[in-house]
């Protein structure tokens, strides 16, 4: 009888013992365990980081303690936005094999939980959003509206954008556009009111980190770089939207652009032999928070197979810089420069050229406002000029609407502010100015004055007046009511 309790007591002794023995952090973990390939692949990818010596010793066996260690450096210094899904998910998986010394350790892994959460709801399904804006529009003589009546209601817009994560590098964007400016093909079609997919495109990640897209987007240079005031509709050239290939590439404070796409939809004489290909190239250079300089050029070619065929090619070179003498003044500009074909410029000036400088003040300097000081000097041959310091409305008039094609030079400056009172108030104004350097043509002005007031996250308010003067009693003003609705 004492002998079979002794052995009962052993048995029950081993029984109990054992899953202690299992926690003990100081243990070994057993060669050949998974614990030892998840980390060795972690930190292949440079998630984890091994020993503090910086080497993990995958041959050499580790206790448990020793392994939780690593985990919970890689806790402490992964960037979880970069992480692939992979990673994250046997990160996690490793947390949970050694989640006792972990929780010995003090460590937090909410952050982990919360990310591959997202991560998850990324790779799960559509996303949905829009915008609409609706426009009451009140003006003298009808030159803002587009069917040339002094009153006018309409839908500006309506936009739905659809969105899917199709995988952790590959996501697809699409938006259906209806309202004004939505054909989808260029500026051209600014008076357009039918409904199509005015953007759809693929992004992914191809090798040696290259960002590539194809399908149709809209490329605009000059905003990218901040070289327009932020309630112009335009910049000085480019900004239409594109079909075709785009492929981006980082080399440090270098990045590098280039688009090979078909039909651009500047076309400026639209006829059976109008079929174009379009090619760009972007080159900018940041080497510290207060310069930045670049290099972009656009090649638009005809299929010119027919020697009878107009000549029509277009080639656009631009250089820009900025030099911010603080976080709050910038000096910045650009200069194009161009090649007309033969039948392009019409016996004219067949190599305009166009320029502007900016001087960029932010409110945080001046406290009440902003400022933005700009000076044009475009020749008037120089080709997809898009009007310049036109409130961003989609049809609207230009100070430079009335530029001849000659050979002299239209100068335009401009003055603006904008002042942000508090979250919900914002109020604008500006005052523009073009000079045709022509006879018989007067100068035109411009003058505008808003108030936004946000309602709600979702919800705006813009009420704005805008007058315009092209000389010779021929000139308009504007009330506008705009409703905004974001979702």
């Amino acid at each position: 009888m004492k002998k079979f309790l002794a052995v009962l007591a052993v048995v029950a002794l081993v029984a109990f013992a054992a899953p202690a023995f299992a926690a003990n952090p100081f243990m070994d973990v057993p060669a050949g365990h998974w614990a030892y390939d998840a980390v060795a692949q972690l930190a292949a990818r440079g998630v984890v980081s091994g020993y503090p010596d910086g080497a993990f010793k995958g041959a050499q066996p580790a206790t448990r303690y020793e392994v939780a260690s690593v985990v919970a450096r890689a806790l402490a210094q992964v960037d979880v936005e970069k992480a692939s899904k992979q990673d994250l998910e046997m990160l996690k998986k490793l947390v949970m094999e050694f989640k006792d010394e972990l929780d010995a350790l003090g460590v937090k892994v909410d952050k982990l939980d919360k990310r591959v959460g997202v991560l998850e709801d990324r790779l799960g399904g559509w996303k949905l959003r829009g915008s609409f804006q609706f426009d009451a529009n009140f003006s003298g003589d009808g030159l803002y509206n587009e069917n040339g009546a002094e009153t006018e209601f309409h839908k500006e817009w309506f936009a739905l954008v659809l969105t899917k994560q199709i995988d952790e590098t590959t996501s697809l964007y699409a938006r259906l556009r209806m309202g004004q400016y939505v054909a989808g093909t260029g500026r051209n079609d600014i008076s357009g009111t039918d409904t199509r997919w005015d953007r759809i495109y693929v992004d992914m990640k191809l090798p040696y980190d290259v960002d590539f897209r194809v399908g149709r987007w809209l490329q605009d240079f000059e905003g990218d770089q901040g070289l327009y005031w932020g309630y112009d509709a335009n910049p000085m050239f480019g900004s239409y939207r594109m079909d075709g290939f785009r492929a981006h590439k980082a080399w440090g404070n270098f990045n590098v652009t280039g688009i090979v796409a078909r039909n651009a939809g500047i076309d400026p004489e639209p006829r059976e032999e109008g079929q174009f290909m379009h090619y760009a190239l972007d080159i900018n250079f940041r080497p510290n928070e207060k310069f930045w300089a670049g290099a972009t050029g656009y090649w638009l070619q005809g299929d010119f197979d027919d020697a009878d065929v107009l000549d029509e090619n277009v080639n656009t070179y631009g250089i820009y810089a900025g030099f911010a003498f603080n976080p709050n003044v910038e000096l910045k500009g650009i200069y194009y420069f161009q090649n007309l074909g033969d039948d392009l410029a019409n016996g004219n000036e067949d190599s305009p050229k166009a320029w502007k400088a900016v001087l960029d003040v932010k409110q945080d300097l001046l406290k009440f406002t902003s400022l933005w000081l700009q000076y044009m000097q475009i020749d008037n041959t120089f080709y997809g000029l898009n009007q310049q310091n036109n409130m961003d409305w989609g049809v609207a008039i230009s100070v430079t609407d009335n530029m001849p094609f000659n050979d002299n030079s239209t100068k335009v400056w401009m003055v603006a502010a904008e002042q942000v009172w508090n979250d919900k108030w914002t109020t604008f104004l500006k005052y523009a100015e073009a000079d045709y350097d022509t006879d018989d043509y007067e100068d035109a002005k411009n003058w505008t004055v808003g108030a936004t007031y946000q309602y709600t996250p979702a919800v705006a308010f813009q009420l704005v007046y805008d007058n315009i003067d092209f000389g010779d009693d021929d000139d308009d003003h504007l009330i506008k009511f705009r409703t905004s609705v974001s979702f």
